[in-house]
């Protein structure tokens, strides 16, 4: 019996990716991504979909060639729906749709959100894929959330920011820090060579499994304005300082909650996902408690944190093995759905 192979899109955001898969092993995954937005700050939503819609076509087209596969050899083609951008999403989606329908095959569409936690099931992602039941946390610039996976499509948010996610945490502080965008990256780098105990900043305090940034952002922006005050140098003379600092509340908060879930829910298998998920000190921090006997956990790759088209194809595979197709009809969603 021949393995499907399926082809995925991603365009939910600033990075148009392409993939092509057979079962779980991923055969290419090609990537564009865009630099117009560092001198912005930030993702420029028109601007981001322009750039899809002058690089998808050369991506897929490379994807295919390194699958060493011919457009005729695709069973489905599967699609990021959302949660994104609409403008980035809509070029993704309508691109699905005309190429399924060319080629006569079927469409899967793919919540990003699921896919990021499935990522941790393709063949090469993680040397230990999670077991069910597992709790994900998910982190990423614009997502932070806690969530109950029983089965791979039978999951359940447990607690997610009221304001903020992570990511966008640091890239704004980032950004206060005089740091390019996206951020979380450099602060990454610079905080291994900083004091994480230099300066503290207050926990948000949030009920149940729930997350807040903003206050933790406004409280780094009050502290940088009276320091500078004091001495204008403050940030350059301390930056390395400054991010060790706050990369360990970051992480401290993300860390207290996943506990408090863990213990709630009687789960022992954790798991991250998201661009967060590449954040070193995430990552040692998750070992840490793996290493007390707290929990086991999953980390994946870091080809497989951000956003990227593998994932994408392999929630494709998982859906077309259940035959679950949508037909032209189908349109992108901005937000979760």
């Amino acid at each position: 019996m021949n393995i499907p192979i399926i082809l995925g899109i991603e365009s939910s955001c600033d990075d148009t990716s392409a993939a092509v898969i057979q079962g779980r092993k991923i055969l290419s995954h090609v990537t564009a991504h865009q630099k117009v937005h560092q001198k912005y700050g930030g993702v420029v939503p028109e601007m981001a979909s322009r750039a899809h819609q002058q690089n998808i076509v050369p991506v897929i087209h490379q994807a295919i060639l390194e699958a060493n596969i011919q457009k005729k050899d695709i069973s489905a083609i599967a699609f990021t729906k959302g949660p994104g951008l609409m403008g980035s999403l809509l070029v993704g989606v309508s691109f699905a749709k005309s190429m399924a329908m060319a080629l006569d095959i079927p469409l899967i569409e793919v919540n990003h959100i699921q896919a990021h936690i499935l990522a941790h099931f393709i063949d090469d992602a993680n040397e230990k894929p999670p077991n069910f039941p597992f709790l994900c946390l998910t982190v990423s610039g614009g997502h932070t959330q806690i969530v109950l996976i029983k089965d791979y499509f039978d999951m359940e948010i447990l607690g997610e920011t009221l304001d903020d996610a992570a990511g966008e945490a640091f890239d704004k502080i980032g950004k206060m820090l005089g740091l390019d965008y996206p951020a979380g990256a450099e602060i990454d780098k610079l905080a291994q060579k900083g004091n994480p105990e230099k300066f503290t900043f207050t926990m948000p305090k949030v009920d149940k499994l729930n997350f807040s940034f903003s206050g933790l952002k406004t409280a780094v922006l009050y502290f940088l304005e009276k320091e500078n005050k004091k001495n204008s140098n403050f940030i350059s003379e301390n930056l390395n300082d400054l991010c060790a600092s706050v990369q360990k509340t970051i992480i401290e908060i993300l860390i207290q909650k996943l506990k408090s879930a863990a213990l709630e829910y009687n789960i022992s298998n954790i798991a991250i996902a998201g661009g967060v998920s590449a954040n070193s000190g995430l990552r040692n921090a998750l070992i840490k408690e793996e290493l007390s006997g707290l929990w086991v956990c999953s980390i994946p790759k870091f080809e497989y944190t951000t956003d990227n088209a593998a994932m994408i194809a392999l929630v494709g595979s998982l859906k077309f093995d259940k035959k679950e197709f949508v037909d032209l009809s189908v349109s992108a969603s901005a937000r979760s759905f």
